[in-house]
């Protein structure tokens, strides 16, 4: 425990360092508050909502050291399963890769039909973060979280190919960003919806429109107590206000990941990662209820009115989570292997590895009637 003196020395440096930084806030409220009159309010529209997650690499580990399988599992709100597999990080790349593809070349995958289209045949050209490990040296399980991503990307683009019955609002669990694909295949990844989203409209009249909602941002954790103190989006109706590229070039360290489209005509590099206009978004009716940040897919970022219209009935019955799209939280609590289910896949590691062990195998019983972290008492 901090002694008396101590906390007074303590709480003086503190007042110290906020007088110094002072300037700090003023300088985020001068930058927010040419938004206060951007704000505008968010009409109800009726539109077909679904959205679409993947499992949480956290919730769905099965872990028995030292083995760490995961499950890549996609599900969207109304509980139809895309994708269920499970990947290791030693799991070898090359059977990763024929995993996508028939032995005569033509996907059997989602992720395979995405490759094809883009013209690469290996993972590793997919993505640079994807490559074979060095034997002999210790494997990153970073890369499965790529890998998860990228069949949840590959996903969205084998669902812009079905038949829509009405008009559809596809509600992405995160920002439209992404820096795991190598080179320019994430813009052509996104021109190829484009140009999915234009076929519907041609063949069958029905318009889709496509957004991503997340929970956190850089931009609004930076900007939060500004846009308190300065009232944005502190309003009695839903509402929403348009971010500037400027406001999110100075949040991030890389700026290509706040650079879109909408910039590369001022003669910088070209996008190869934003999908996104960034819109901070309140859908309740309170002055304090909860602000979200959502990309709206940037060939559409001129109808983010009829698109969080869309959205906003979906998210007023929002629950657990109050004014959160509940499509959302559908398909996270669908995704999500928890209880019977999870225990069920964790023993079937163990059966596995008793299966390989031979005679070995009451050495194993016995091990799992061990307490694998005893110093766990303490907090008992």
């Amino acid at each position: 425990m901090i002694d008396p003196a101590s906390q007074k020395l303590l709480k003086q440096e503190i007042a110290d360092c906020i007088d110094v930084d002072k300037q700090v806030l003023d300088a985020l409220r001068e930058e927010i508050r040419p938004l206060k009159n951007s704000t505008r309010r968010i009409q109800p529209r009726s539109t077909t909502s679904i959205s679409l997650v993947g499992t949480d690499g956290g919730n769905n580990q099965l872990q028995f050291d030292p083995f760490l399988v995961q499950l890549i599992r996609v599900v969207d709100s109304s509980n139809n399963e895309y994708c269920l597999e499970a990947v290791s990080p030693t799991t070898p790349i090359d059977k990763l890769d024929a995993r996508q593809f028939e032995q005569g070349g033509a996907p059997r995958t989602a992720l395979g039909e995405m490759m094809a289209f883009l013209g690469v045949k290996r993972l590793p050209e997919l993505s640079h973060m994807i490559r074979p490990s060095d034997k002999g040296k210790p494997v990153s399980p970073s890369w499965v979280q790529v890998y998860r991503e990228l069949v949840e990307w590959a996903i969205l683009f084998a669902i812009l190919k079905k038949d829509f019955g009405t008009d559809t609002l596809i509600v992405c669990d995160g920002l439209l960003r992404s820096k795991v694909f190598a080179k320019d295949l994430f813009q052509r990844l996104l021109q190829g919806m484009q140009k999915r989203i234009d076929e519907q409209w041609r063949k069958s009249r029905r318009r889709v429109y496509l957004a991503g909602v997340a929970k956190h941002s850089k931009v609004l954790s930076r900007y939060r107590l500004a846009m308190a103190l300065e009232g944005v989006l502190q309003t009695d109706y839903p509402s929403y206000v348009e971010v500037p590229r400027e406001l999110e070039e100075k949040v991030y360290v890389w700026s290509e990941f706040a650079r879109g489209d909408d910039r590369v005509s001022e003669g910088g590099e070209i996008n190869k990662f934003v999908g996104g206009k960034m819109f901070l978004v309140k859908f309740g009716s309170h002055r304090h209820d909860p602000v979200w940040p959502a990309d709206i897919f940037l060939p559409q970022a001129d109808e983010a009115q009829i698109i969080l219209g869309s959205m906003l009935a979906d998210a007023i019955n929002g629950f657990p989570v109050p004014y959160y799209p509940l499509c959302l939280q559908k398909a996270h609590e669908n995704a999500t292997l928890v209880d019977f289910d999870f225990d069920i896949l964790q023993d079937s590691i163990y059966e596995g590895v008793r299966s390989r062990l031979g005679v070995e195998a009451e050495t194993l019983d016995a091990f799992r009637l061990q307490d694998a972290d005893p110093a766990q008492r303490r907090y008992e």
